[in-house]
């Protein structure tokens, strides 16, 4: 009667629900918790006794239930019952059979303690005689209810010891490997890979290696990227096959487990707010098994936090259940986990996997990155990749860099994080980033926010590297180097020596070739006869609005032809006409948006949208108001060009502070004038404006003359026309923390009120608001 209502209630619920394989493992994984398999296994792991389990699956029960009723499908499972409990003990002598059961409708499984010196080959051979002497054994009985031979796979797996595992958790593993060698899916070849793959888990001999994660904009490294290797003159040596294999036989969620470990026990600690980035495949994440607050209970052994762990959900693999792993990733989330979508551009679902895991972060895959200073559609690509982030609220990283010119056209692009070999490869214990890099990195981001898309940018920014050959160079070998890349070039520079003296563009070149006799005629001729002898060379100093103008005023048949740019007469690379209108159009963009043509900076429809966001996000900030003292005297006695100046200083200051001391996602707005606006974390915003105090007071007096410095005066007309000696230029800053909606609402007011109070002061000061009750009392220090 046991057997029919484990029919009744199992055998339907099974057909439906192992046809997703994510649910079916719930169920196995609840199934086994159900059994009392789970404690003899540990009472045998006590006794520290070596455990298998053999399983075996009916394969044609359903038919034997469809004709002969439910009475005729539970006598099959009795007899295959019987079958197994004497046929174990016969085929498994030295075996101690601790429990046949049936688990669920067609499904058997034994649980047996073997000797330490049981040889696990002769324990295969054991089990294949197993199934065959079943299988002849109740042949009869199915050729008499079905007309045809029984069928049945069987399968079996040692339990490991040492994984540090619960014992259903183990018992599972154990039981999903014998699945796949009683379903074909594991030869013996495998199997015994296997077994080796299960000793370099159980003694955790993987290790981590990491690999940094760097800002562009400040230089500064966000987090590391932990990464697996194997252990030396092994085959499973490489992350690749570790993880492949993993996945082959059913290990990925004890392979992942050791991993993590590994990597959280040896990252010899993080800042506060620095990342440690760990790959977690989607299939493990919805394992039933992985929620169960161990990662977290490690993070706090080694003194960290799920603020300090990123997932990566890499898209190289499908993912089929989105509801589920949603669920999943909501819960850690909850924790404080942040997600990063790994491998972008490479991998299964695309954006809308994106569209449903929302990351925190987007790594773009290095498919994308390769030779993205040479191809445009690449970095067309990348910048819809940064559009997409902006309205998504997340951040953009970059993988793969490998040379200086990838690096400085994601710096120019915007993108946010960068990680590749050029950065620094994986290693242990974490490597550095060259000094020198972060230097050009913190140089570069200063100079991109400084000038903005608007003023300063120069067609120097937008080189890229070109080939080059000599003017003897015949033409059949020039029309080869334009034809020998991945992608054929659109140009080359001819150079005499180092002299950059023509241009040869492919379309012109095959123009010419293919025209009747060109090969003839030209093909052995040294390319300085069919080059351009007066391309558009341009100095890398240029304005690119001047850039353009003379681009486009070229003659027809050289409109398109690209831009070759030197520096101090010497080659350093061309720009494409095509580069040069994209810019150009990315420029219009900006302006659009209300980017101030001083500084580049947002202006006040940026700085409502941001302002805006952190008040529905309940984000709480210090707000601060920058003002100069005094600059309209300045302004009228030195000239707009010299107020100009000490506008773009202060931009400059105000950037470079909220970049070094700030926090990532800090925002710098310019709201008219020499009025600036700075949205950073109110615990950073004092010595924010410390350092502006002491930078602006040291460098301000630059524009004015020796008299005027040594006095500390300079000679003006105040707002009331009066003229006289005025204090030397000072700035005053005013800090108001927002905490609430109704503090952003109220922003404006008690703003205007601070910065009147900052501006009564002397000299350079900053204040902040503190309020008890309904009155205001500023504090305020220089």
């Amino acid at each position: 009667m046991g057997i029919i209502r484990s029919l009744h209630n199992t055998y339907w619920i099974m057909q439906e629900v192992l046809k997703l394989s994510t649910r079916g493992n719930l169920l196995l994984s609840h199934a086994l918790s159900q059994t009392p398999l789970v404690g003899k296994l540990a009472l045998a792991s006590a006794r520290g006794k070596p455990t298998g389990i053999i399983y075996l699956d009916i394969t044609r029960l359903h038919e034997v239930q469809f004709l002969h009723g439910t009475v005729g499908a539970a006598r099959v499972l009795a007899l295959v019952e019987k079958a197994l409990h004497e046929k174990t003990a016969r085929f498994l002598p030295q075996a101690n059979i601790l429990a046949v059961e049936n688990l669920w409708a067609d499904d058997f499984v034994v649980l047996f303690t073997l000797s330490r010196d049981a040889d696990p080959e002769k324990l295969l051979e054991l089990v294949v005689a197993l199934q065959l002497s079943i299988r002849d054994s109740l042949n009869q009985e199915f050729l008499h209810l079905l007309g045809r031979e029984m069928e049945l796979h069987v399968g079996y797996a040692l339990i490991e010891e040492g994984y540090d595992l619960r014992p259903e958790v183990r018992l599972y593993m154990a039981l999903k490997e014998a699945q796949k060698i009683a379903k074909g899916a594991l030869d013996l070849k495998t199997v015994k890979m296997t077994r080796e793959f299960k000793e370099i888990l159980s003694s955790r001999r993987l290790d981590a290696v990491y690999q940094p994660i760097v800002s562009f904009k400040s230089g500064e490294i966000l987090g590391w990227e932990a990464l697996t290797r194997g252990p030396a003159n092994s085959y499973f040596s490489r992350p690749d096959i570790i993880f492949s294999f993993a996945e082959e036989v059913g290990l990925l969620y004890p392979t992942e487990r050791v991993c993590r470990l590994k990597a959280i026990s040896s990252i010899d600690g993080l800042g506060p707010e620095q990342k440690l980035f760990l790959n977690v495949h989607p299939r493990t994440v919805s394992d039933p098994n992985f929620v169960r607050g161990e990662t977290l209970e490690v993070l706090q052994e080694y003194d960290l936090s799920p603020r300090n762990v990123v997932f990566e959900i890499t898209e190289r693999h499908s993912i089929t259940n989105y509801a589920s792993l949603m669920r999943t990733l909501e819960h850690y989330r909850s924790q404080g986990y942040q997600v990063a979508v790994d491998d972008v551009g490479a991998g299964f679902s695309g954006l809308y996997s994106i569209a449903e895991i929302r990351p925190e972060f987007i790594k773009i895959d290095m498919s994308l990155v390769r030779d993205i200073d040479n191809n445009p559609a690449r970095r067309a690509v990348v910048e819809a990749m940064l559009t997409l982030a902006t309205k998504i609220n997340c951040l953009v990283i970059a993988e793969g860099i490998e040379t200086q010119t990838e690096l400085n056209t994601l710096l120019s692009l915007g993108v946010h994080y960068g990680q590749g070999y050029l950065l620094a490869r994986p290693a242990f214990p974490k490597p550095p980033v060259p000094g020198t890099l972060v230097n050009h990195i913190r140089r570069q981001g200063l100079k991109n926010g400084d000038r903005g898309w608007k003023r300063g940018l120069t067609i120097g920014d937008l080189v890229t590297p070109t080939v080059v050959v000599d003017e003897n160079m015949v033409v059949v070998e020039v029309k080869q180097r334009l034809e020998a890349t991945r992608q054929p070039l659109s140009g080359l520079v001819v150079v005499r020596g180092v002299t950059p003296v023509g241009l040869v563009m492919r379309h012109n070149l095959n123009r010419l070739l293919s025209s009747q006799y060109g090969v003839s005629l030209y093909s052995r001729r040294p390319v300085k006869t069919v080059m351009d002898p007066a391309p558009l060379v341009i100095e890398a100093g240029t304005p690119l609005e001047q850039a353009s103008e003379r681009a486009m005023k070229r003659e027809q048949e050289k409109l398109y032809d690209d831009l070759v740019v030197v520096a101090d007469g010497n080659l350093i690379g061309t720009v494409p006409v095509q580069r040069l209108l994209d810019t150009l159009t990315r420029i219009q963009i900006e302006v659009a948006r209300g980017a101030n043509p001083l500084t580049g900076l947002p202006g006040n429809v940026a700085i409502e949208a941001e302002l805006t966001r952190r008040s529905q996000g309940g984000q709480a900030s210090g707000i601060i108001y920058a003002d100069l003292d005094g600059f309209k005297a300045y302004n009228d006695a030195y000239g707009f060009e010299n107020g100009d100046r000490m506008i773009i200083l202060l931009a400059q200051i105000i950037q470079h502070t909220t970049r070094k001391y700030g926090a990532d996602g800090d925002f710098v707005g310019h709201i008219c004038g020499d009025v600036f606006i700075m949205m950073s974390r109110p615990e950073y915003t004092a010595g924010i404006c410390q350092v502006i105090v002491r930078l602006f007071d040291r460098l301000v007096r630059r524009f004015f003359s020796p008299e005027e410095r040594e006095q500390g005066q300079f000679y003006g007309s105040d707002r009331e026309g009066r003229e006289g000696w005025l204090p030397i230029i000072s700035v005053s800053l005013a800090i108001v923390d927002c905490r609430d909606e109704k503090s952003y609402r109220d922003l404006a007011g008690r703003a205007a009120q601070l910065k009147k109070y900052a501006k009564s002061l002397p000299g350079s000061v900053y204040v902040r608001d503190r309020r008890q009750g309904n009155h205001p009392i500023p504090t305020h220090q220089a």
